[in-house]
């Protein structure tokens, strides 16, 4: 399969394993209509997160790569789980990267009367039984690994009994828990999958589409098979986790009357250090209040990672360098961010801003004077525009640009030293002003006005270059600086609480930032470069017109270095 950017073919990339396989059925007339179709099939009981990315560019990207179809299945068997919420969630975030199911928008509820039916068919052929054993009683029958299974007492019940109980069931005049449907397999077969699993189970829970409709309600491994065989799904793609399951996909796509049978093929999940990714971890993250919501930017959340500034480029290149693979892995999280940095440097506009201010007074600049200088969106892009920035008399610059007592190799600026203003003037200080309690609050200086655009006539050079922000003319903003959640690289690893890892550091929340007020043109969804500080967004949930909020993206190089030695880790 050749790469393809923008209509162009790039030079032929070695096919992974799921290429070779789909090639190899098309040229040998194994797929129906010589269509390819794949399916994503997320349950809505929770957001959608980094790891189903891979999933989600594998399914929709190799069903484009062959011109196929991609379905979009909602498999909502647990209705005490689900959530509209959660539904809307999953189609926003597949939306954002880029792909569309197009009319193929399908859920597992979809079938809830045929797979009834399949079952009432089973029953009838002996294939299936209403069992009574309590859910402990199940597990000891079941055995272990190195132990076969024995037959539950119920399995022999007639067909008629297991016809009348299967009824009682839908009609709900059975408690929860108390009877299960049951496929009869083999309770000695080495694959605990294949000991006679349970079909149908009893729950009195409203579901989000068929309301009160149904109290039975079909399992995973019933279902997804069967779904798959009904849409004629050809490549039925899921992780490693499933392979074990693969004997119980192809019995249940081989019940008579099911008359197309796909195949289901295992890759790796994607495994990143540093991050939590189980669905029932990041939800008590959001019960606990430890973070703000599914949409945190500290989340590994595919919401979370939108409102934190990642784009959907970078998360595509992202999986594409770690490839398609059947062994589990770890991916580094320096590999997420340098994606995230890499397509960022390409798009993003350039800003100054000062989020650690302190004052910079040129005495010898007219006081009401407001001059401006021309600065390139972004020198990345030849085609980039140009925007001005206004230049007072008083100007801000960041605390740590300034040294009183300068350690040796500092080059920014201190008493006597001179530097240029990005795009501005050459300075040099000349005194300062502090506070009650010793702290530098003004660094006065004077200007050379023949050094305008940072050169001059007897082209001496400084070796220091500040960006700063009108005092008078910037804006107020807020910014809010994230990194990792977790502290660690295995959460939970040496103590078992994932939560005992959480980084202290995690958030730091700038109220008074000073940007220049070409910041206030930016809108939601814009990538933005703050000068030496990092990539940053404006925040789609508490940004106003009157209360900028920006969130910074990813650093502009990698400083978890530093804070790890700082921590102690």
């Amino acid at each position: 399969m050749d790469e393809r950017i923008e209509g162009e073919v790039k030079e032929k990339t070695p096919l992974n394993f799921l290429e070779r396989i789909i090639e190899d059925d098309l040229a040998n007339n194994r797929v129906p209509g010589n269509t390819i179709v794949t399916r994503f099939p997320p349950e809505p009981n929770g957001y959608l997160h980094i790891g189903h990315i891979k999933s989600i560019c594998l399914n929709f990207g190799l069903a484009q790569a062959y011109q196929g179809r991609c379905h979009l299945r909602l498999d909502d068997t647990n209705p005490e789980k689900e959530d509209v919420e959660y539904i809307e969630s999953i189609k926003r975030d597949i939306r954002w990267l880029g792909f569309d199911w197009g009319p193929y928008e399908y859920h597992a509820s979809d079938y809830y009367q045929q797979l009834y039916e399949i079952a009432v068919r089973l029953i009838k052929e002996g294939k299936a039984f209403v069992d009574s054993l309590s859910a402990e009683e199940m597990k000891e029958y079941r055995g272990t690994l190195t132990e076969v299974g024995k037959n539950s007492p119920y399995r022999d019940r007639s067909i008629e009994e297991n016809l009348a109980l299967f009824e009682e069931m839908r009609q709900g005049r059975h408690p929860e828990g108390s009877l299960v449907l049951r496929a009869k397999i083999d309770m000695s077969s080495p694959n605990i999958n294949l000991r006679d699993p349970v079909l149908y189970r009893i729950k009195f829970a409203s579901h989000p589409r068929t309301g009160d409709t149904w109290c039975i309600y079909p399992m995973y491994d019933f279902t997804h098979p069967i779904s798959d065989a009904i849409e004629g799904i050809t490549h039925s793609i899921c992780t490693l986790e499933f392979e074990d399951h693969r004997p119980a996909y192809d019995w249940a796509t081989s019940i008579d009357g099911i008359e197309h049978a796909p195949h289901q093929y295992e890759f790796a999940r994607l495994n990143i250090n540093y991050l939590v990714m189980s669905k029932r971890r990041l939800l008590n993250l959001v019960k606990l209040g430890i973070v703000d919501g599914w949409d945190d930017p500290r989340m590994p959340t595919i919401s979370g990672i939108r409102r934190r500034g990642y784009s959907p480029e970078s998360m595509k290149d992202f999986v594409s360098r770690i490839g398609v693979a059947k062994v589990e892995s770890v991916v580094d999280y320096s590999l997420l961010e340098f994606c995230v940095r890499e397509d960022l440097n390409k798009r993003a506009e350039r800003l100054m801003v000062v989020l650690d201010p302190i004052k910079l007074v040129i005495d010898n600049y007219p006081e009401d004077t407001v001059e401006y200088f021309e600065a390139v969106n972004n020198p990345e892009d030849p085609q980039s525009a140009v925007h001005q920035i206004p230049f007072t008399r008083e100007l801000y610059i960041e605390r740590e640009d300034f040294m009183e007592i300068p350690p040796k190799g500092y080059h920014r600026l201190y008493p006597g030293n001179e530097i240029r203003l990005k795009y501005a003037y050459y300075v040099t200080a000349t005194s300062l002003v502090k506070d009650d309690a010793g702290n530098v609050v003004e660094v006065h200086c004077t200007y050379d006005p023949l050094s305008r655009g940072g050169s001059t006539p007897d082209n001496r050079k400084v070796k220091g270059t500040s960006h700063w922000v009108s005092a008078t003319q910037g804006v107020n903003i807020e910014a809010r600086l994230y990194d990792k959640l977790f502290a660690t690289e295995y959460p939970g690893e040496s103590t078992g609480n994932y939560l005992d890892d959480l980084n202290p550091e995690s958030l730091q929340v700038i109220k008074d930032a000073k940007a220049e007020p070409e910041i206030l043109r930016a809108k939601v969804g814009d990538y933005l470069q703050f000068i030496r500080n990092g990539y940053f967004c404006v925040d789609c949930k508490d940004s106003t017109t009157d209360h900028p909020v920006f969130n910074r993206t990813v650093t502009l190089k990698d400083s978890w270095a530093k804070l790890k030695q700082k921590m102690g880790i």
